[in-house]
């Protein structure tokens, strides 16, 4: 729709709200990152923002927005003569998650190159995101190289531009805004870390808060102009509280109290380098500015906290965000209580009403309480962890008793899977792949439709025949047979599937953690490496698909924490399963490779279902998966003095490499999966193994 929805009518979400203006009051806080299930207007409050941003002078004409006091001196359009600038919104740039390099850093105009045989360059997104709003939806499945280029950008202010004959830099000062979902996989840490504040949202439990934004919502859908027009006034008001608050920013004292505040509460937390300590520095000033006080308090400080430094202090994708409130009050308590202000603070706009329906349309609040908004039952959200579900147990459990769910050991670093050969799957960190992005590897004529113009080997294809052609001015004769499209290589990431066995002779309490912090540790590697995963267990009776092939590899480490044991071992239902899921995956996304680890003693005592003798099944089920050209890996957890050697039979099964449970640790697992194409030169020492088990 033409007309925006008003940012003060967003009913709740206080502290999304508050983060928002902070950075329209203070730019340099380093931007928002907002979390959060579907459907909590994360997108409707960043797109919104903008309308209450002050208008910026520009000079006339100028791509990249100079301000006429200070135009940039390494400006492209440059330089500026000295005279009047036009005012102009401030914008807001919306990077899509499937954009090119080009589109967003710029590139040589192609057609003026080719056309008139000049060099000229085409501003991308990062020009025109310059002194406005930078907005990415879902940026947790941005691409790692538009990611790279992201924060190369925020840290310097500037972008840089070197490709194609071309050599640009331009400034590029912009507020970043990012809402991602995190059902669908987390941020790398990096990017994290560039984002100054970042909130958590949900949907209201409060069945009056919900029944307000369906009216609301089902209003402005009717008549978007004059459901805006109803929130004009509490719109004007905030806009001039925000250039208010930018005026006194400047005034605002940072004393050294409120500096050892901020440094406590920093290393109290254990948060690593220095940019929280100034992230935090920078917001208590703004929620001082916006309370209209020129001196930091003691409650601006704990805010600050709560919006600087949850997603700092994870140490994995697996520790849960949020600040533990308490923790964070007995560092804070350790301080003086604040010295009264001698003058009044100016008072706000109404912040319980305000807006045409008295709902909280105004402007949020500082702090916790009744006003912010959030249901009672959402209160771990603001700090400390919410409980997780626990997963139901698996079909078919009566194959014996079942046994409480044992802790993972203590993760450890692995080195690199790789599935052999040279794929066309998602761009990622892991195996080989032809990709969209990456090192030039050659040129090609175009399969289709021509979408990254090498442009040296048209160059080349087409002056042979400009003669021929009848060239007579200094553009280049090109036809489409001249064209040719750029060869990439790089890395794409892959669908780590694990295949584990929970039965009871899984069940001795030091053999199952070993296996869950072995696991684990390969999660871990699966997040840093932009895979997905998916977790199938198997005993007593039967085989379950405990998490579906997902981005979220956080997701997978609660479901294996709470992995209970028990039971017999259907090892063939559980590679049957494993099949299955294969073979739907394929269908949903035939690019991306697969590789399977499977996690057992090489036990089967049940044929499940499927019914037979137990260890025929298992071994048929394996040759299936071998034939079809699965990679796998078998991690072999028998213990024991005795060893019977069925895991090794297993692997022998399926032509994949087997590591012992001993062996995890350190350079074990990773070392002899480095690569998954030495599975075919073991396969035959392990024939050996797999006659004297059988």
């Amino acid at each position: 729709m033409s007309t925006p929805y008003p940012f003060t009518a967003v009913v709740g979400q206080a502290d999304l709200r508050l983060a928002l203006l902070l950075n329209a009051v203070s730019p340099a806080v380093g931007g928002v990152l907002v979390r959060g299930e579907k459907g909590t207007a994360k997108s409707t409050a960043v797109r919104a923002l903008s309308a209450l941003l002050p208008h910026v002078d520009v000079v006339p004409g100028c791509r990249f927005s100079c301000a006429p006091a200070a135009p940039d001196p390494a400006c492209p359009d440059g330089p500026h003569e000295p005279g009047p600038g036009a005012e102009r919104p401030a914008r807001m740039v919306e990077l899509p998650v499937g954009a090119s390099e080009d589109r967003l850093v710029g590139a040589l105009d192609i057609e003026r190159a080719l056309a008139e045989g000049v060099k000229a360059f085409e501003p991308g997104l990062l020009a025109d995101a310059h002194r406005g709003i930078l907005y990415v939806d879902e940026v947790n499945l941005l691409h790692d190289h538009l990611i790279d280029l992201l924060l190369d950008a925020a840290a310097m202010g500037a972008s840089y531009v070197e490709r194609e004959g071309v050599s640009v830099r331009h400034a590029a000062r912009f507020l970043l805004v990012g809402t991602m979902n995190p059902e669908e996989g987390e941020l790398r840490p990096q990017l994290l870390d560039r984002f100054g504040l970042t909130v958590e949202v949900a949907a209201s439990r409060e069945p009056e808060q919900r029944v307000e934004v369906v009216r609301r919502r089902l209003a402005y859908e009717d008549d978007p102009a004059g459901f805006a027009a109803r929130w004009a006034g509490d719109e004007s008001e905030v806009r001039a509280r925000v250039v208010a608050a930018r005026a006194l920013l400047p005034q605002v004292a940072l004393g050294d109290t409120a500096l050892l505040q901020i440094a406590a509460t920093c290393a109290g937390f254990e948060v690593d380098g220095m940019r929280a300590d100034i992230v935090m520095a920078r917001t208590a000033t703004a929620l001082a500015a916006w309370a209209g006080r020129t001196s930091v308090r003691k409650e601006d400080v704990r805010q600050a906290a709560l919006l600087a430094l949850p997603h700092r202090r994870r140490r994995n994708p697996f520790d849960a965000p949020g600040l533990d409130e308490d923790k964070l009050d007995e560092i804070l308590d350790g301080f003086p209580d604040d010295e009264p202000e001698p003058e009044p603070e100016p008072e706000g706009p109404d912040d319980n009403g305000g807006g045409p329906d008295g709902d909280g349309g105004g402007v949020p609040p500082q702090g916790g309480g009744p006003e912010t908004g959030h249901a009672p039952e959402e209160a771990p959200e603001q700090g400390g962890d919410s409980p997780e579900p626990q997963p139901s147990a698996p079909r078919g459990g009566s194959g014996g008793a079942e046994q409480a769910a044992v802790g993972a050991g203590e993760p450890f670093r692995t080195k690199m899977l790789s599935v052999p050969g040279l794929g066309e799957g998602a761009a990622g960190r892991r195996s080989r792949a032809r990709t969209a992005h990456g090192r030039t590897t050659g040129a090609q004529r175009p399969r289709g439709q021509l979408t990254k113009l090498h442009l040296a080997a048209t160059v080349h294809a087409a002056a042979p025949h400009q003669k021929a052609r009848g060239r007579s001015g200094p553009g280049l004769v090109v036809r489409k047979d001249d064209l040719r499209q750029a060869t990439r290589e790089g890395r794409e990431g892959n669908l780590v599937l694990f295949c584990v066995d929970a039965s009871g002779s899984m069940a001795a309490r030091q053999r199952m953690g070993a296996v869950k912090g072995a696991v684990l540790s390969l999660l871990l590697d699966a997040y840093q490496r932009r895979d997905k995963v998916g977790l199938i267990t198997f005993r007593g009776a039967g085989a379950e698909l405990a998490l579906p092939p997902t981005s979220s590899v956080d997701a997978a480490a609660a479901r294996l924490e709470k992995l209970p044991t028990g039971g017999r071992t259907p090892l063939g239902p559980g590679l049957l399963k494993a099949r299955e899921v294969l073979r739907v995956e394929r269908l949903r996304d035939p690019s991306r490779r697969p590789l399977l680890v499977v996690v057992t003693d090489g036990r089967a005592t049940s044929a499940g279902d499927v019914g037979g003798d137990p260890r025929e099944l298992s071994g048929r089920s394996a040759r299936l998966l071998a034939a079809e050209g699965v990679t796998s890996v078998v991690v072999d957890c028998e213990s024991g003095p005795v060893r019977l050697g069925l895991a090794g039979a297993l692997a022998a099964d399926l032509g994949a490499p087997a590591v012992t449970l001993d062996g995890l640790r350190a350079d074990s697992l990773a070392g002899l999966v480095k690569n998954v194409r030495t599975a075919v030169t073991r396969t035959a020492s392990l024939d050996s193994v797999s006659r004297r088990a059988a």
